[in-house]
């Protein structure tokens, strides 16, 4: 299992991060992180977007305590690193990484 958290760690990196490339390019909007207003502006556009976007933000809080009660459990250090590349990232590629990290601890 440990190997398919790492492929889809790097699928969940990869894949959304081709859009957000296309915007930041396309606007100069880095990362979607240099022009924050307009970044929460468009995605709070309409009700589905917010709709969404509300979603991901509870499952990343869920994520964050989870992960933080886990890294302790299982001695995972850089707990601070795996949170900001779920908010630099998102969390397609961070929950898959933290997982291939977690299954690494427990092989050993």
């Amino acid at each position: 299992m440990k190997h398919t958290y790492l492929l889809l760690a790097m699928l969940g990196f990869i894949a959304p991060n081709i859009l957000v490339t296309m915007v930041s390019v396309e606007t100069g909007n880095i990362l979607l992180w240099l022009h924050p207003m307009e970044t929460i502006s468009n995605m709070f556009a309409n009700k589905i977007a917010s709709a969404f976007v509300i979603d991901l933000l509870f499952v990343v809080i869920v994520f964050m305590l989870w992960s933080f009660q886990e890294a302790r459990k299982y001695k995972i250090k850089n707990i601070g690193f795996i949170w900001l590349l779920a908010f630099l990232f998102g969390l397609a590629g961070t929950l898959p990484l933290f997982l291939y990290l977690k299954e690494k601890k427990v092989q050993n």
